[in-house]
C-alpha cells in the first residue's frame, strides 16, 4: 500500500465543507463554560487493498453526543477511513470496531490488524524489543468492502466528557453501550450513511458491549444491523471468571485453553500431532466427565476420581499431586504460573504461547502478563507515531491508551438504579444479543477464538453462544493458532482478515 497524505486540515473542526476553525466555541448556555467545537483532522490517502487500489479519506476527530436541550455533553473521538468517490446508489458498508477493558483506547484493533497500517511484532511471541517499532502497509486489511470507523469510549483515547457532565456518566455497562449506540446514531445520520450496511467489531468486554449496542440499536433507535464480528468473545463472565474457587464452569471452559497451552509447550506426552483434534477430546473430556465429577463433588467414587484426575495429568501437563491437591480443580490463571513452574516461567494470559521469567517462582500466580508486557509498548508507540506522521493529529490533548485513572474504580456493573435492590451477578450480555437476533433474523455473527487465550477461553464462546436461546444455525465460528489478540500472529492475523471479509460480503450479497 502506498500512503499519500494531503493535510485537508491540521487542527479543523469539519462541521461541514466550511467548517469553522478549532478555536471556535458552541455557543452554551449563560453562565456555562463554553465548549470548543468539534476537533478534526482529515487527511486522504491511497492505498492497495486485496489486490485492488482504494482512495479513502482518514478522518480523526470528535463526535459530539447531546442532552436533551441540544447541548454537547460528550466528545466520543474516532478514527474514520472511507472510501472516496463512491458512485451514486451504492450502498458502502461500515464497520464501527472498538476495543474492551472496559477502559481500553482501539489501538489494539487499529494498529494490529484492521486498521490500514499496522506494527509489526515477533509472529512466534518472542518480544518484539526496544524501539523502533516498524510499522508498516496492511493491503490484506478490509477497506476494499467495508468503511471502518475506530472508536474510543468516553475515557480512553482522546474521548471527554464535556460541559458540565463528568465521565463517570458514562463508565458503566449499560451507560456506556447507551453511549456507543448514540454515538452510532449520531455517526450515521451525520454522514448521511443511513442506508449503508451496518456492522459491529468488538473484541474482548468490546463483544460485551457490542451485545447490548446491538439490542440498543435494533430494539430502541430502529437502526438495523447486518452483522456482528465479536474478537475473543466475553458475553457470560460466569465462563471467563477462574479464579473463583466455587465457579465450576471456569473449571469447565478454561480446559481446553490449558491443553493447547500445555500441547504448544511439550508437555503433553505423547503429544498428538493434531491439535485440533486433540481439543476435541478436550472438549468432550471436560463435558462429559470432569464436569460430572466436580458436580459430585465428595461423593466421587475413588477410582473415578483417579481416572479424572490422570485424564487431567495428560491435557495439562501437569502432575498428579498438583492436581490432587487442587481437588481436581485446575485454576485458569494459576496454570499459567504451573505450567512452567520448574523452569522458572510463567506463560501469558492473554496468550499462552508467551513467558516471563518472574522474580517470585513460588507464588501460585503469576504477577503479571507475560503477553501483555511484551508487545503493549510495541502497540502504544506505533498507534502514537502513527498519528503524528500519517494521521498528521497536532493536539495538546493526552491520548489515554489505557483508560482515566479514574474509570476502573467508578465503573459500575450494576443494571438497576440505585434505588432498586439489586443482587450482584455475573454480567451478562448475551441474552441481549439474543434478543437483537430475534428482532433481525437476517443478523448473523462471526466468532473469532484464539486458542491460546486465558482470558477469553474459546470453548467459554462456544459454551455461551450455544445456550441463552441463540440458534446454532446464526453463529459462525472461526479459530486461530493465537491468543486473545490472535493477529499478533501472522498466520492468524491473514486468516481473520480473510474470515471477516468473507463474513462481510456474505451478509451484504443481495438476496
Amino acid at each position: 500500500m502506498t500512503i499519500r497524505a494531503t493535510i485537508y486540515a491540521l487542527a479543523l473542526a469539519v462541521l461541514s465543507p466550511a467548517g469553522p476553525l478549532a478555536a471556535d466555541t458552541t455557543e452554551e448556555a449563560a453562565g456555562s463554560t463554553p465548549v470548543p467545537a468539534p476537533t478534526r483532522f482529515v487527511t486522504s490517502h491511497r492505498g492497495r487493498f486485496n489486490g485492488g487500489y482504494v482512495e479513502y479519506t482518514a478522518t480523526a476527530g470528535e463526535t459530539y453526543l447531546r442532552d436533551e436541550d441540544g447541548e454537547p455533553r460528550a466528545s466520543i473521538f474516532t478514527f474514520a477511513y472511507t472510501k472516496n468517490d463512491v458512485p451514486t446508489g451504492e450502498a458502502r458498508p461500515v464497520t464501527f470496531a472498538w476495543n474492551g477493558g472496559p477502559g481500553s483506547a482501539s489501538l489494539w484493533l487499529h494498529m494490529g490488524t484492521y486498521g490500514p497500517r499496522r506494527v509489526s511484532v515477533p509472529s512466534n511471541a518472542d518480544h518484539p524489543g526496544p524501539p523502533p517499532y516498524e510499522v508498516m502497509d496492511s493491503p490484506e486489511t478490509i477497506l476494499d468492502v467495508t468503511d471502518l470507523v475506530f472508536v474510543d469510549p468516553v475515557g480512553t483515547g482522546f474521548s471527554r466528557a464535556l460541559g458540565e457532565h463528568e465521565s463517570k456518566e458514562f463508565w458503566g455497562l449499560n451507560e456506556d453501550a447507551q453511549s456507543v449506540a448514540e454515538f452510532i446514531h449520531t455517526w450515521i445520520t451525520e454522514n448521511g450513511r443511513w442506508n449503508s450496511p451496518r456492522f459491529l467489531l468488538g473484541e474482548s468486554y468490546g463483544t460485551t458491549r457490542a451485545a447490548t449496542v446491538a439490542k440498543i440499536l435494533e430494539n430502541e433507535l430502529m437502526l438495523g444491523l447486518n452483522g456482528i464480528i465479536f474478537v475473543s468473545q466475553a458475553l457470560d463472565y460466569q465462563g471467563s471468571t477462574p479464579y473463583l474457587r466455587d465457579n465450576l464452569i471456569a473449571h469447565i471452559t478454561y480446559l481446553p485453553t490449558m491443553a493447547a497451552a500445555a500441547w504448544y509447550h511439550g508437555r503433553v506426552s505423547p503429544r498428538p500431532d493434531s491439535l485440533e483434534e486433540f481439543l476435541l477430546d478436550a472438549r468432550a473430556f471436560a463435558t462429559d466427565e470432569l464436569l460430572p465429577a466436580l458436580f459430585k463433588g465428595n461423593t466421587l467414587a475413588e477410582a473415578e476420581r483417579a481416572r479424572v484426575r490422570d485424564r487431567l495429568v495428560w491435557f495439562t501437563g501437569l502432575s498428579p499431586e498438583y492436581i490432587d491437591r487442587a481437588n481436581l480443580r485446575v485454576q485458569g490463571f494459576r496454570f499459567a504460573k504451573e505450567l512452567l513452574r520448574e523452569e522458572g516461567l510463567a506463560i501469558g494470559l492473554l496468550d499462552a504461547r508467551y513467558v516471563s521469567d518472574e522474580i517470585d517462582d513460588l507464588a501460585a500466580d503469576p504477577a503479571g502478563d507475560a503477553a501483555d508486557q511484551a508487545i503493549s509498548a510495541a502497540f502504544n508507540s506505533a498507534m502514537m507515531q502513527y498519528l503524528h506522521d500519517t494521521l498528521l493529529v497536532r493536539w495538546n490533548r493526552r491520548y489515554l491508551a489505557s483508560a482515566d485513572d479514574e474509570l476502573s474504580k467508578n465503573w459500575r456493573f450494576r443494571t438497576v438504579p440505585d434505588d432498586e435492590s439489586w443482587e450482584p451477578s455475573f454480567v451478562n450480555t448475551a441474552r441481549d444479543l439474543s434478543l437483537a437476533l430475534r428482532t433481525n433474523p437476517s443478523l448473523r455473527v462471526l466468532v473469532a477464538s484464539g486458542y491460546y487465550d486465558l482470558v477469553t477461553p474459546f470453548f467459554d464462546a462456544e459454551y455461551t453462544l450455544n445456550r441463552h436461546d441463540i440458534s446454532a444455525d446464526r453463529i459462525d465460528y472461526r479459530y486461530y493458532p493465537g491468543g486473545h489478540m490472535m493477529y499478533v500472529n501472522e498466520p492468524s492475523r491473514s486468516a481473520l482478515l480473510e474470515d471477516t471479509r468473507a463474513f462481510i460480503r456474505q451478509q451484504t450479497a443481495r438476496q
